[in-house]
């Protein structure tokens, strides 16, 4: 189904100018696309599971945790509407660090309140970072350590939850580790991406990123009874927004000043987490720039922090959110640029195919039997989600630290706030950072300023 207006070779998507946004719809300046319709209806799974963290960290019924649900699926299509390439998420990594914050909480009004001192601090940081075009220079103050450090400490924190006694892994291990296996093969096996180059089923396959491993795992789920059979209705869901409202900070009062000082170090860690996430997704759209010569992509990453800021504006007052919002999601928009690679008649723009996807995703929300078939078996895809950022997180952290005292100082910053949290991660790594780098650097400096003025002498 083709759009209303047509891009001329080699310029940008059309749209609509409104300040530092760029307005696009849907059949006006994109066409619709099929393959992301199909893709984003499945991968709805992933969406909804953030059910079961609703109900057990902030006390919120089913039917009120849905309406919860729908507000982040409006929530999503900001970015397409109005001018981000990417998919917009949840800031997955940070997840475990904010069930660690809300574990101080009372689940119920005083964990809601936590919530939305959490959630309105990052919509802070985001909005006036990117009002004011500092993002990047805040994060490049963060030392390469301390930023590994947290990214490596957030991807523990997702798999020890997962893998502890108790965790959903060990209570239903059959399926999320046969689930798992697949979703690392399918993603991160080397071997499969060889297959991959000369196999037209296992590109794919490869496409859809976690879906396979999700599906998988629920077939196996429900075979072996380690989750009930669903039961399936049909229909159209009404959320249930009328008994949302007792949920939301209008009904249970406003925290106090202590409680958004306690967040404070976990909205940090969240936006530095959500910035290497931008920085992934930037990478992606630049390779993608160079491929596709018949459309330019203005990725604006200030434009990027406006909207995932006002994203984040959106829950704290309407659906306070353990998942945060976050600029992207990284294994669904590296799946659409994937197929975006295959050239215009694959795709007629990467707006047709981000925009196509939210639109499907939300309106998927809505369809009752998909909701009621996925029900039971929502901590699958939680799990698989969590493991799998897991992996991410300390492959990518590992990846940034190359001298000792940084491994060192990332190892300490990551076992403390995997186990203690975000403030304690914090506190750690600044202070190992200042104790062994800063002292090592001089020491080193000493060290080498005699023998350069010595072979100075010499040369003379």
């Amino acid at each position: 189904m083709s759009s209303f207006y047509k891009r001329k070779e080699g310029k940008e998507q059309p749209y609509w100018p409104a300040g530092p946004f760029k307005i696009r719809l849907p059949f006006v300046h994109y066409r619709f696309e099929t393959a992301e319709c199909i893709q984003a209806i499945v991968l709805s799974v992933v969406t909804i599971s953030m059910i079961p963290l609703l109900q057990q960290h902030l006390g919120v019924p089913y039917d009120v945790a849905m309406a919860f649900i729908i507000v982040c699926g409006i929530g999503n299509m900001m970015g397409a509407l109005l001018g981000t390439p990417f998919i917009p998420g949840w800031i997955t990594p940070a997840i475990p660090l904010v069930v660690l914050f809300l574990g101080d909480f009372e689940p119920g009004p005083e964990a809601i309140q936590a919530m939305f001192a959490l959630q309105f601090l990052v919509f802070l940081i985001f909005f006036l970072l990117g009002i004011t075009g500092l993002g990047s220079k805040m994060v490049d103050i963060v030392p390469n350590s301390l930023k590994a450090g947290i990214v490596i400490g957030a991807g523990l924190a997702a798999l020890i939850g997962e893998i502890q006694p108790g965790g959903r892994l060990m209570e239903t291990p059959v399926s999320i580790i046969i689930g798992t296996l697949v979703a690392f093969y399918v993603m991160f096996s080397d071997p499969f991406k060889k297959i991959r180059q000369n196999n037209r089923v296992a590109r794919v396959i490869s496409n859809y990123g976690m879906v396979p491993g999700i599906l998988i795992a629920i077939f196996i789920g429900l075979a072996v009874s380690e989750y009930p059979m669903p039961n399936i209705e049909w229909g159209i869901i009404s959320p249930a927004f009328g008994e949302m409202w007792a949920y939301l900070p209008f009904s249970v009062g406003m925290p106090g000043f202590d409680v958004f000082v306690l967040a404070i170090p976990t909205a940090l860690i969240a936006y530095i987490i959500a910035y290497g996430d931008i920085i992934v997704g930037d990478t992606l759209i630049e390779r993608t720039d160079q491929m596709r010569k018949d459309e330019t992509i203005d990725n604006n990453l200030n434009r990027v922090h406006l909207i995932t800021g006002l994203r984040n504006l959106l829950h704290a007052l309407f659906a306070p959110y353990p998942g945060l919002a976050g600029p992207i999601w990284t294994a669904a928009t590296a799946t659409v640029i994937e197929r975006y690679t295959f050239g215009r008649k694959a795709m007629d723009s990467i707006f047709s195919g981000t925009g196509t996807f939210h639109i499907a995703n939300f309106l998927a929300l809505f369809l009752l039997p998909l909701a009621s078939f996925f029900q039971p078996v929502l901590p699958i895809a939680l799990s698989l989600s969590l493991l799998v950022t897991g992996y991410v997180c300390v492959q990518v952290g590992m990846e940034q630290i190359r001298t000792p005292a940084e491994q060192g100082v990332a190892g300490v910053t990551a076992v403390v706030l995997a186990i203690h949290g975000a403030a304690y991660g914090l506190v750690a790594g600044i202070v190992m950072y200042l104790l062994i780098e800063k002292v090592f650097t001089r020491k080193q400096q000493r060290k080498n300023t005699p023998y350069k003025e010595e072979s100075h002498q010499k040369a003379l």
